[in-house]
């Protein structure tokens, strides 16, 4: 089989560059070529030193990806996505955007949360979400796909089978959030500036992140109604990975064993969900560099809370490795193909 040649649109970004990063080692995928409007003319390499001898592709222009490509992956900030997923429709060619304009389907929901307007209604209509473990039949050989973003994964999928079941109340729902600080993207910000971001953990965006209608529509088709929760992220001082607590009130009845075997049924056969035996605590130290989302279950028998606790590694699972994931359904390859890759111990 003739290897799927693949763009990068932003791929000096952390997003992008993690997208070539995992690509090199794809067995039947190879990059084709990339685009950076800060680094245009210089190589991978030069930005990330880390990629020299190995990824020195020159950053050209979004012109050249989209002329190259099978596959255009966009790692652009919102607003800058439709223009370029309608050139690549056009074009027959496979488009999946790592930024939020593909993700919601309420246009009001864009608007107030995103400050903008859908240009391409119809095109909208035939995007699709691409969380895999939820949505990857509707996902399978589709040509235009929205990449969820890090908490918008780590949320859903520490609370789908619950919610499936209908084993939670759907209303009072708290979801507590922690992000690496790579999830702020490259360009510096004094937030995120190492005498701030050093020996420093602190809530922002309380209550008003712009991933919380994402969440909340996931949340909703599992669970048959419309929902709305509590969404606090935090920012610690790591470079990597996203831990999400989830808080729910069990329905009356429910048992923790209940509970259980609802997780067991739904992400046994799920290569990149790991469900932790009892008492195990998801840490995103166990799943950096990698496409695994790593789920803990408990129950507080005195209050009757349930707390799920999912780790990711935001800029694998939570974008590239999402994003490599959903071009192997949309091209119907192997889920895992070139995604198979263990933890560091350490």
């Amino acid at each position: 089989m003739e290897k799927i040649k693949a763009g990068v649109v932003g791929a000096t970004g952390y997003a992008g560059s993690e997208i070539c990063r995992l690509l090199f080692a794809h067995p039947q995928a190879e990059l084709a070529a990339i685009s950076s409007v800060s680094f245009e003319g210089m190589a991978l390499s030069e930005v990330y030193p880390a990629y020299y001898g190995l990824q020195d592709m020159v950053c050209g222009t979004q012109e050249e990806v989209v002329a190259k490509a099978d596959v255009v992956f966009a790692a652009l900030p919102h607003g800058l996505s439709q223009e370029l997923a309608a050139r690549c429709h056009s074009l027959g060619k496979a488009f999946i955007d790592m930024g939020a304009d593909f993700r919601l389907e309420d246009e009001e929901a864009y608007k107030e949360w995103y400050g903008g307007t859908y240009t391409d209604k119809a095109l909208h209509e035939k995007a699709v979400y691409g969380l895999p473990e939820l949505f990857r039949e509707e996902i399978k050989g589709k040509k235009l796909i929205a990449n969820p973003g890090c908490y918008t994964t780590a949320v859903p999928l520490a609370l789908a089978p619950a919610l499936e079941q209908g084993l939670i109340e759907t209303g009072g729902i708290v979801c507590d959030c922690k992000s690496g600080v790579t999830g702020a993207g490259r360009k510096p910000v004094q937030s995120n500036h190492y005498p701030e971001l050093n020996e420093s953990f602190t809530a922002y965006k309380v209550a008003n992140h712009r991933h919380t209608p994402e969440i909340e529509q996931t949340l909703s088709k599992l669970s048959g109604e419309a929902m709305r929760v509590t969404f606090v992220p935090h920012l610690l001082p790591i470079n990597r990975g996203i831990l999400a607590t989830c808080y729910g009130k069990l329905r009356p009845g429910v048992t923790e064993e209940q509970l259980w075997e609802a997780y067991r049924a739904r992400y046994e056969g799920e290569f990149f969900v790991r469900l932790l035996p009892k008492g195990q605590v998801a840490n995103v130290k166990n799943v950096h560099y990698t496409n695994f989302c790593d789920v803990s279950l408990f129950v507080d028998s005195r209050t009757g809370t349930f707390i799920a606790i999912s780790a990711i590694d935001n800029m694998v699972k939570g974008a590239a490795g999402q994003a490599i994931q959903n071009m192997n359904l949309s091209f119907g390859l192997e889920e895992t193909t070139g995604l198979v890759l263990l933890p560091p111990a350490f």
